[in-house]
């Protein structure tokens, strides 16, 4: 009788379950800027494995139910791996290897993008990853002033730098080997909420693009955020050399707003094909999530593109090798998806809303 009992509680943990995630898959599709809305398009791969567990348990188990819960579990979950399907090995890649090409090792450098955690105060185990890694172009987010003292040192031995520190959680800061040309430091949508923009005269001249948005939440919603990433992805189109972005995005690579991102930028996801490169949170990969972000325009080849280890933050920092090889590379890359007109309504309806929303915050302030 316990026995029983105990089963059918968890039959019924699992239709509790299984329902709040059907809901939430279903509130997923919905074009909307609610932070409530907007979470749900994080844990796509983990909603995947639950609907496919949870379905064959109460397919097995729940006899007296009536079978369409786990069939339609079983959509749901057919569904949500069509979204996440790219960034698994199964899916063709983008980006191709440098090998493919026969470049030289003057043609490729190293970057590397971590956000630290302000509250992290671990610094030796951060500095002795950068001394490790070594990266010619470098970017840490959410350095404050103890962080951008802590890492002195270490930045110090690049020549081209630019940092704002700020202690919101959003401080900033970057350096590279490269002679820069048009650096700064800018609030592209919300008040200090910096990203990074620069002409980096490498192997070839290229503009990096380093960004860190402010992520849904309570009494934050994403009309911030996506305006961030549409300026600038916009930013990144009207530019005439190869383009790189790198950073937190606080955005899981097959968003809608990724994926907009990428096509109003011409982008390409050196990921795809290779799998997701979950970076958040480090201490729990089976949860993990692709916040942090490497796009290249078709400019670029790839040697390897790493997740490291958990030195200490809510993120682990992400390495790539990019070669730059404006003739061979278009010839071997998959031609970036061009925006059409929806995509392009899409854009002017975030700017319109971030626009909208910003009047308003400052029609309350006064």
């Amino acid at each position: 009788m316990i026995e029983y009992s105990f089963l059918r509680g968890l039959v019924w943990l699992v239709r509790i379950a299984a329902a709040i995630i059907l809901l939430g898959s279903a509130a997923s599709v919905i074009g909307s800027e609610q932070w409530w809305i907007r979470v749900w398009d994080f844990p796509r791969i983990q909603f995947a494995i639950a609907l496919v567990l949870g379905g064959a348990f109460l397919w097995w188990f729940d006899r007296r139910a009536v079978r369409w819960l786990p069939l339609v579990m079983a959509i749901c979950a057919c569904w949500q791996f069509y979204r996440v399907f790219p960034y698994t090995p199964l899916a063709e890649t983008e980006v191709s290897l440098a090998d493919a090409a026969n470049l030289t090792t003057s043609s490729c450098f190293s970057v590397l993008s971590f956000n630290v955690l302000q509250d992290n105060r671990d610094y030796p185990a951060t500095i002795a990853m950068l001394e490790r890694e070594n990266p010619d172009v470098v970017l840490v987010l959410e350095t404050d002033k103890a962080w951008l003292n802590a890492l002195e040192p270490t930045l110090s031995n690049y020549p081209s730098r630019l940092s704002r520190a700020l202690d919101n959680k959003y401080g900033i800061a970057f350096a590279t080997r490269f002679p820069m040309r048009e650096g700064r430091v800018q609030d592209l949508a919300e008040p200090d909420t910096p990203s990074v923009h620069a002409t980096l005269d490498g192997p070839e001249s290229f503009r990096i693009i380093g960004l860190h948005p402010r992520p849904p939440r309570p009494a934050q919603d994403t009309d911030e955020r996506d305006a961030e990433l549409v300026i600038a992805a916009r930013h990144a189109a009207k530019q005439s050399v190869p383009v790189l972005a790198i950073g937190d995005f606080n955005d899981v690579a097959w968003s809608n707003t990724s994926s907009l991102f990428k096509r109003l930028g011409a982008f390409l996801d050196p990921r795809i094909g290779r799998g997701p490169f979950a970076t958040f949170p480090a201490d729990k990969t089976w949860l993990g999530w692709p916040l942090d972000h490497v796009f290249v325009t078709k400019e670029f080849l790839l040697e390897e593109i790493r997740v490291l280890e958990n030195v200490g933050s809510d993120h682990r920092p992400i390495v790539a090798r990019l070669c730059l090889a404006p003739q061979k590379a278009p010839t071997l890359n998959s031609e970036p998806v061009a925006p059409d007109g929806e995509d392009r309504s899409d854009a002017g309806g975030i700017i319109d809303e971030f626009e909208r929303d910003s009047r308003e915050h400052m029609i309350d302030g006064n």
